[in-house]
């Protein structure tokens, strides 16, 4: 009789939410980031172009549409792909460390019955947006900013990821792959506090008394793209700075505060949403995907990894 009692003693109780282990939050979080970067990727090269076609020269395209039309007709469809090496080398980290972070703090912040409130969501979404943002998001974001805005020069000089990389570290050191770190720390941060301020507010919603209650697929996605859509709204400002920090022409400004005051009076107020549909239909696509499947490899980790 003693091994029931036991099983019983591991099982959570009655109304208490099961945690999470943020060792299968690593590895969930790493899997659906590779895989929603393959998906999503031409959406954020166009919104990255749009984004660095400054006023202040001649604008280069009219338009999204514009934009795709010039870029297959230069170089073909795999030039919508331009940067995606960059960008998925750094998206499997980058989702790691953003849910292993979020599920430790999380775990740390539940109350006796194991339930996650929206307030205490938005501040472990902040605290996973600014470690994903230090430990890769702005390295890596930085190199894939170069590359795309590389292949706009008439002869572009970096031939692919390791290349583009040690050629950015030998002319700038170690420094130049941290350009923009301030942006990206609050880009990130705000990003993720949105996001899972709005998913904890949700789910709760949903899961009312029962915080155990399974979520379909679905509905998961349809509560993640609300999510990404709100960040979105939320923070593309933060964005358009963070990507001119980043770009080639990133001399122009002493810092971010600059940046952000020279875009406000030479391009406008409108300039801070700049890419803002091709980014609001990626980031949309991008946490449904995201949610999706991190929370069914986390229902398979369960399965085969026992750490109650």
């Amino acid at each position: 009789m003693a091994a029931p009692r036991a099983l019983a003693a591991a099982a959570p109780a009655p109304g208490k939410a099961k945690l999470t282990h943020p060792g299968k939050a690593i590895l969930a979080g790493g899997l659906a980031g590779g895989i929603e970067i393959c998906i999503t990727f031409p959406t954020e090269y166009v919104k990255t172009q749009l984004q660095l076609d400054e006023r202040a020269h001649p604008p280069r395209y009219r338009g999204i549409g514009d934009c795709v039309r010039q870029t297959v007709r230069s170089h073909g469809v795999l030039g919508l792909y331009r940067g995606l090496s960059s960008l998925l080398y750094g998206s499997i980290p980058k989702a790691a460390v953003r849910f292993g972070m979020f599920e430790f703090l999380s775990n740390h912040m539940r109350d006796a019955q194991g339930r996650l409130d929206s307030t205490r969501g938005l501040l472990c979404g902040l605290g996973a947006g600014v470690a994903e943002a230090v430990v890769v998001v702005c390295p890596m974001e930085t190199v894939k900013v170069k590359f795309i805005h590389d292949q706009t020069s008439p002869n572009p000089k970096y031939k692919g990821f390791f290349h583009g990389v040690r050629e950015i570290v030998r002319e700038q050191g170690l420094k130049g792959t941290y350009q923009g770190l301030t942006a990206t720390v609050l880009k990130q941060g705000s990003n993720q506090a949105i996001r899972f301020f709005v998913m904890t507010s949700l789910r709760n919603w949903y899961r009312g008394d029962n915080p155990n209650k399974p979520m379909n697929p679905l509905i998961t996605g349809v509560f993640g793209a609300i999510a990404g859509a709100a960040s979105v709204f939320g923070n593309t400002p933060l964005d358009v700075i963070k990507t001119r920090m980043q770009g080639l022409e990133a001399h122009k400004y002493r810092n971010t505060w600059d940046c952000g005051m020279q875009i406000l009076r030479n391009e406008g107020l409108k300039a801070f949403y700049k890419g803002t549909v091709p980014r609001l239909g990626r980031v949309c696509a991008d946490v449904a995907i995201v949610f999706i499947i991190y929370d069914e490899v986390v229902k398979l980790l369960n399965k085969v990894w026992p750490t109650d």
